[in-house]
């Protein structure tokens, strides 16, 4: 039990780091003209649990903030992807 919720936190984090990264180059990459991270990818990341690490990235870089689908849609699947933490952990600890 203790080793799935260590996984579990540790899903948490590396996806949330990566979607954080993912957006930090974007951001640099917007800035260059070069070329970008397709929204596809930073949407699945926000639908397999890396939400928050998109939403701090959108608000630390200034990101995505224009684009009305980032900034409503990313905070609501925050808030999904934090019910279905704690429905597992809730779940596994049954």
């Amino acid at each position: 039990m203790k080793d799935f919720i260590l996984i579990l936190i540790g899903y948490a984090l590396l996806l949330n780091i990566i979607g954080f990264a993912l957006v930090a180059m974007d951001k640099r990459s917007a800035r260059k003209g070069k070329w970008r991270i397709p929204e596809a990818r930073l949407w699945l990341v926000v639908w397999i649990g890396g939400a928050s690490g998109i939403w701090y990235g959108m608000r630390r870089f200034r990101h995505k903030t224009q684009h009305r689908k980032f900034v409503v849609g990313v905070p609501i699947l925050f808030f999904l992807n934090v019910a279905v933490y704690l429905v597992v952990l809730t779940l596994f600890l049954a």
